[in-house]
């Protein structure tokens, strides 16, 4: 099992280095080696099955077309020329998903071929039940792919790209931003005892973005040190003011989207708990951070203040003892703080609708 995780996060790792690498090419010779790389693959597995010859011609002849479009789109859209840094990154994203588009073929016709082999004594058979699961994730998928559609909008793919440079993986690039006033807030909230983990549904490209993986509404999560929330701390994008990495947030950071919304809960902390999670985040602060946005696929940090939102959150509680559920900190996603939750230690405080100000 451990060299299978292993395998799986090698192959990750080899993922998001081709990606990066694509995202990075300059010319299309390298995009036209992997579409015929692919059209030879899902040729030879064409011929290698057991379907009837005029499937695999006809099957075959599908390939070489889809390869000979994603050609075409390369060299008369992707790479015409004349364009912005930031339109070039967005048709180079189209040109590495159009990657795919000959194994959707391939597995759109494996779901056919399952299909059709339900004999009718096997469809009498089918229960009440099953045909209601079968339209619910008939349903499930038409509502993903409309919110696909949406998350993958040329705004929000294009704002996207735009932020890429200003992150990195290996380097720390924020350092120093908060504000001794902001450490001052904090220290004030000492006698309540309580710290707020806050969930939110912000409506930003990349939470929306991330929404497509998690299949979750809540993306984003940070911490507060007071209910009031003056003291919001979280792993963000800096909202291109500050660097990347460890930020303090506002309220308004938050409403994005006409149907933004944040939910605040509460846990139990005592004051020495929380003068020790100051102190720790005035260590980072000092020492420098960077948010982990490839970690977000690799699931692993280089540095140990290099994070995303969830992460920073789950070990700041595991620093401090105050961790309610055991997970790899790269792994917990923002509502685990709430689904985890199963010795209730968090206390629901207040959701704040932003529609509803």
């Amino acid at each position: 099992m451990r060299i299978k995780k292993i395998y799986l996060r090698l192959f990750q790792c080899l993922f998001v280095l081709l990606f990066i690498f694509l995202m990075l090419a300059k010319t299309l010779t390298i995009f036209a080696v992997i579409y015929s790389i692919t059209a030879v693959l899902v040729i030879g597995h064409t011929w290698l099955s057991k379907k009837k010859l005029r499937t695999r011609v006809i099957f075959s002849f599908i390939y070489l077309l889809i390869m000979i479009l994603q050609q075409v789109i390369n060299t008369s859209f992707v790479f015409s020329g004349n364009e912005v840094w930031g339109q070039f990154m967005l048709k180079k994203l189209v040109a590495i998903i159009i990657i795919l588009v000959p194994f959707l073929v391939l597995y759109l016709n494996y779901l056919y071929t399952l299909q059709y082999q339900f004999s009718l004594k096997d469809l009498s058979s089918i229960s009440f039940e099953m045909i209601k699961m079968i339209h619910g994730k008939g349903v499930a998928l038409k509502n993903n792919v409309r919110k696909g559609t949406s998350s993958l909008s040329k705004e929000n793919l294009n704002e996207i790209v735009k932020d890429i440079p200003r992150h990195s993986y290996t380097n720390y690039l924020n350092k120093e931003t908060l504000t001794n006033q902001y450490f001052e807030e904090c220290e004030k909230s000492l006698e309540d005892k309580h710290l707020y983990i806050i969930i939110s549904s912000t409506g930003s490209p990349a939470s929306e973005l991330i929404s497509l993986f998690t299949h979750k509404t809540y993306n984003h999560v940070s911490l507060s040190f007071d209910r009031e929330l003056k003291t919001i701390i979280s792993y963000n994008g800096g909202e291109n003011v500050a660097p990347p990495g460890l930020n303090r947030e506002q309220l308004v950071f938050f409403n994005k989207k006409d149907d933004a919304s944040i939910m605040v809960y509460k846990i139990p902390a005592p004051r020495e708990k929380k003068q020790a999670i100051i102190d720790k985040i005035r260590e980072i602060n000092n020492v420098g951070s960077a948010y982990n946005l490839v970690g977000l696929v690799t699931k692993f940090s280089i540095r140990p203040n290099i994070m995303f939102c969830s992460q920073f959150v789950y070990e700041i509680l595991k620093f401090a003892g105050l961790e309610y559920f055991h997970s790899t900190s790269t792994k917990v996603k923002p509502t685990d703080f709430v689904e985890n939750d199963y010795y209730r230690k968090l206390q629901f405080c207040y959701e704040i609708k932003f529609n509803e100000l």
